[in-house]
């Protein structure tokens, strides 16, 4: 098919490189903009946009698309069969919507109709649900709410973080797009019942509240790492970003929550307690508990606060 391909992230790397491998004709790559990244600030291109210019495919970055008239007459100059949306970062408008013959397919991480919206891979484990998934939807104008046409399970365990649900959710919606071009299914209404939404995460949400439950902490901590990142403070104000945790739901315990209870870095929790495996101090690259002790050991009985100002 001739298609159009919208997506930023890595995440939308996978069904690029399968999209163009499969054969199909990429008339049109569209992602974000370079942006400034790391300490010197260069502009760097996105993943989408470094992966389509090693296939030698046109690339496309407007800022915006709101009201910009000339790159809706460039879009539907195209003559798409299809544009596959996988992570974009534009919302698009309906002349956009309209232009492929076969309108715009989104790959979506969750089992619509529940996570509508930015942070699906988050909140899902967040909200300790047992399975996640992939929908093909035909998109509309509003968010996610289009028809499906293709939808598909994985499970959410104990130990899933967001970065390895992520890199299912990834490759799987590669293969679903792949299937869902070559046979169209006839798209299905999303059910009106169990319709949820993930909002936007910012720093401020990996901020460790103590006297939560051990449970609810380590599917924080696995949620949102590596980004935003958790984090709580020593007693002197340093922020202490955590990586890692195992969950000790069981442990009794009646120091107030956030006091270390031994020297393994055994935390309090509103109920149980959790073992911290990997830590980060400001300057300093992620370690393993053992290495983070032996540079600042902490004694049982230190609390750890909850509020401080944002991390860097």
């Amino acid at each position: 098919m001739r298609l159009v391909f919208m997506g930023t992230p890595d995440f939308s790397v996978p069904a690029l490189r399968a999209l163009h491998a499969a054969g199909h004709e990429i008339v049109a790559v569209y992602c974000q903009p370079p942006r400034p990244a790391g300490r010197g600030k260069k502009l760097q291109a996105s993943p989408v946009q470094q992966a389509a210019e090693e296939l030698g495919l046109l690339v496309r970055h407007p800022l915006s698309l709101r009201k910009n008239e000339p790159e809706w007459a460039d879009f539907a100059a195209l003559q798409a069969d299809a544009a596959i949306v996988a992570a974009y970062g534009l919302i698009l408008p309906q002349a956009m919507l309209d232009a492929p013959r076969l309108g715009c397919l989104n790959i979506h991480a969750s089992l619509l109709p529940r996570w509508r919206g930015a942070s699906p891979i988050q909140s899902a484990i967040l909200a300790g649900d047992t399975q996640s998934g992939v929908t093909i939807m035909q998109m509309e104008a509003g968010l996610d709410t289009g028809p499906m046409l293709l939808r598909e399970a994985v499970p959410i365990t104990a130990t899933t973080t967001a970065t390895s649900l992520h890199d299912a959710l990834s490759a799987l919606g590669a293969d679903m797009a792949l299937r869902v071009l070559a046979d169209m299914p006839t798209p299905t209404p999303q059910p009106e019942e169990g319709v949820t939404y993930a909002p936007r995460l910012t720093r401020e949400d990996g901020r460790i509240d103590w006297a939560k439950t051990a449970t609810e902490i380590d599917r924080q901590i696995r949620a949102l790492t590596p980004w935003p990142g958790t984090f709580t403070t020593l007693p002197d104000g340093t922020v202490l970003k955590i990586g890692a945790a195992t969950p000790l739901p069981d442990t009794q315990h009646t120091p107030q929550p956030g006091t270390v209870l031994d020297d393994a870095l055994t935390i309090a929790c509103g109920s149980g307690a959790v073992r911290l495996s990997r830590l980060q101090k400001p300057g300093r690259g992620m370690m393993d508990a053992d290495a983070f002790l032996r540079g600042q050991p902490l004694a049982a009985g230190t609390l750890l606060r909850a509020k401080q100002q944002n991390p860097a």
